[in-house]
């Protein structure tokens, strides 16, 4: 199936590693042009070169810490400087869990509500005038579960960006602009690994998955791609897991 994406130019946050680097390796896979931004240069490099290596253009590279003030402006205006034009899709994948005390103080939760939710929004609202000026754009979230099981700050920052994505793809329809948000289960990341060991991640996938296993970053990617195509003109608003079966609510 052709996804006719080819030459359309994406912006990718968290690109480094995980889901953000898979996602920008089936974009580059169906000829997007690409401006991956994280903070480590290192990682970054690493994967402009992955990409380069399939046969993907060589992708701009910004090196950014979205958690400075006007990060969302500057990372918007180099990668349309990269990339020699408007932004066609945006895929927010920079975040992390925050999980909290009930006592934590206030500056732990706007840090994680900043990283996690305000940061995605000014991002999208930085290139949003160029895609209404042209009448065509994709804004993809990879957000999260909407089953707290104890306070976690990321959690509540990502039942926001549902919330704002959904107005969002009201208002912005009319031009031709879908927003999307797209909830991860367990998905083999740097943040899995650090947070479950081999043995646990091992018995999760044995009684909680429904298909036995945790995702791999291309299990999420080939559904990112599809909503950043032209095809998926007629799906917007919505908040799709990509978790093997794991939640349990029905919609």
């Amino acid at each position: 199936m052709d996804l006719q994406l080819a030459g359309k130019r994406a912006l990718v946050t968290g690109a480094s590693m995980g889901i953000g680097r898979g996602i920008a390796r089936a974009l580059a896979t169906e000829g997007v042009r690409l401006a991956i931004v994280a903070r480590r240069r290192n990682l970054l490099d690493d994967a402009a070169a992955e990409i380069a290596a399939a046969g993907g253009e060589r992708s701009a590279t910004i090196a950014a810490d979205l958690m400075e003030e006007g990060a969302p402006a500057r990372i918007a205006a180099a990668a349309a400087q990269g990339l020699g034009g408007g932004i066609d899709i945006l895929v927010n994948c920079a975040g992390g869990s925050r999980p909290l005390p009930i006592d934590a103080p206030e500056e732990r939760w706007v840090e994680a509500m900043t990283l996690n939710f305000t940061r995605q929004r000014q991002l999208a609202h930085a290139v949003l005038p160029e895609m209404i000026a042209q009448k065509w754009g994709r804004i993809i979230n990879i957000t999260g579960k909407s089953e707290p099981d104890r306070i976690n700050a990321a959690f509540a920052a990502k039942a926001a960006v549902h919330s704002w994505a959904k107005g969002l793809s009201r208002e912005v329809g009319r031009h031709g602009i879908t927003v999307n948000s797209i909830a991860p289960g367990r998905i083999m990341s740097e943040q899995i690994r650090r947070n479950y060991p081999p043995e646990e991640r091992r018995r999760f996938a044995e009684q909680e998955i429904p298909v036995g296993a945790y995702g791999e970053p291309e299990d999420l990617a080939v559904l990112a791609v599809f909503l950043a195509s032209p095809l998926a003109r007629y799906i917007t608003g919505t908040v799709i897991p990509v978790d093997g079966g794991l939640r349990r609510y029905q919609f």
